[in-house]
């Protein structure tokens, strides 16, 4: 782990309160994602993928432990400068797309930049759309647009600021087999292409194989990693015997 790594988990803990008593969603994660790398996160369900992909993008705060972005710790901002870090240096790619239904294409794209008082030339908001094929789907609403459409003006979206990190949790998980490799490629092509570092949450083997690597999750702990030439049934042979070990 170095101080240059976009993004570096240093003993994340986060443990929630229940009924039934405390939870511990993560216990003690070390990890790091390195600049211009592709990761995915799997495990079973319960497992803590999307405690960790939300508590490294700074959407839930740590019980222990600590985040770095950039080589910033996440743990000591207030409000304020969290929400400005995130906007600056994180993107995130939802599953369900988080798209405004009234604005177009081309203001969706836009949105986090007006947000923060910049207003971005149209020629750079159309470029983005034109790095995720939809130049020409500019002026549509997402009504208008197909699943896999929005996804990928979503993730135009997300790397509108030239983020340090791009998080992604299931992004292809409400779509079809060709919307969904559409969407990977286009991850893939960030990596390869632009140095973009991307972190992927899915179940999808498939999905994984497209990544670098895959970190296997197993009761808010890492307990394997996947690297080399990753296939789909050799991901989906080491999650299936994680998940036995845990039966």
């Amino acid at each position: 782990m170095t101080v240059s790594d976009p993004v570096r988990l240093d003993g994340l803990t986060r443990v929630y309160a229940s009924d039934a008593g405390p939870v511990t969603a993560l216990d003690d994660v070390h990890l790091s994602f390195a600049a211009g790398t592709f990761t995915a996160v799997m495990g079973p369900s319960g497992s803590g993928k999307s405690t960790l992909l939300h508590c490294a993008a700074g959407l839930d705060r740590a019980t222990a432990g600590e985040v770095f972005v950039g080589g910033t710790a996440l743990g000591p901002l207030g409000d304020t400068a969290l929400t400005r870090l995130r906007r600056d240096r994180i993107g995130f790619v939802f599953q369900g797309y988080n798209l405004v239904p009234a604005l177009t294409a081309a203001q969706n794209v836009a949105l986090p930049a007006r947000l923060a008082g910049h207003r971005e030339p149209a020629e750079r908001v159309l470029a983005a759309l034109a790095e995720v094929g939809l130049a020409d789907r500019a002026g549509h609403r997402p009504a208008q647009l197909s699943g896999g459409e929005q996804q990928r003006v979503a993730i135009a979206r997300a790397l509108f600021t030239r983020p340090a990190v791009l998080f992604a949790d299931e992004p292809t998980g409400a779509l079809d087999t060709a919307s969904s490799r559409l969407v990977l490629t286009l991850l893939r092509g960030m990596v390869d292409e632009h140095d973009q570092t991307v972190v992927l949450v899915t179940h999808d083997p498939v999905a994984a194989a497209y990544a670098d690597r895959v970190v296997l999750l197993a009761d808010g702990r890492v307990v394997d990693e996947v690297t080399g030439d990753l296939t789909a049934a050799r991901v989906a042979g080491r999650l299936a015997g994680l998940e036995a070990a845990a039966c």
